[in-house]
């Protein structure tokens, strides 16, 4: 990634789709570290976590992530998630984080000068095109090596730089793991082994 060292910079992290394409490609991301890579390349102004929480659980496996986060130069989302029963008396969960990031990412356009979004989210891509007609440059990182690719098309192409985070998995995994060729993480738990695996987002409990 190329930054200017003057370059107001903030991180907007999608934080169940990092989870999803970093757990695809055999890593889990050290928070504190990728942190430092933005803070030692530009000024690095603010980085945003986003997640769906379910508050009604007497324990949420994401919580320790999240307390961790806030306390350590991250500024973190939450939502609570909702449940209901479709037509087909199937239960389902919703905890949809986009307009809330969408909303902080245009607030603070006056004060930062290049966004790095760690989504592959498709709907993101409109964001992204309003950010820049402000005169903004945009990042986006995600993964193109899974099958299928976990970045939307068309929000790749909109991206000034688009990262590929195999890549940069060498800087910013955890020390028990590191990026493999597509392949199932093992071995080791932390922070990002927490994440919830029953959520989908806007989609049916597994």
């Amino acid at each position: 990634m190329h930054f200017y060292p003057t370059e107001r910079v903030a991180v907007f992290i999608d934080g169940a789709n990092l989870y999803s394409a970093a757990r695809t490609l055999g890593f889990d991301i050290d928070y504190r570290k990728l942190l430092d890579q933005f803070a030692k390349k530009a000024m690095l102004i603010r980085a945003f976590y986003y997640t769906a929480l379910n508050e009604d659980q007497e324990f949420s496996p994401i919580r320790p992530l999240v307390d961790w986060l806030d306390y350590n130069g991250y500024t973190v989302i939450t939502k609570q998630i909702k449940e209901y029963t479709d037509s087909l008396g199937r239960r389902k969960v919703k905890g949809n984080i986009d307009v809330e990031l969408a909303i902080d990412m245009m607030e603070l356009s006056p004060f930062v000068d290049h966004f790095v979004l760690f989504s592959g989210d498709g709907d993101f891509r409109r964001l992204v095109e309003a950010v820049q007609s402000k005169g903004k440059r945009v990042t986006v990182v995600s993964t193109i090596r899974t099958q299928p690719p976990m970045v939307a098309d068309e929000l790749r192409r909109q991206a000034d730089v688009f990262v590929e985070l195999q890549d940069l998995g060498t800087q910013i995994a955890r020390a028990h793991s590191a990026p493999r060729d597509g392949a199932p993480a093992a071995g080791g738990r932390g922070f990002a082994d927490e994440a919830p695996r029953f959520i989908q987002r806007d989609g049916d409990v597994d």
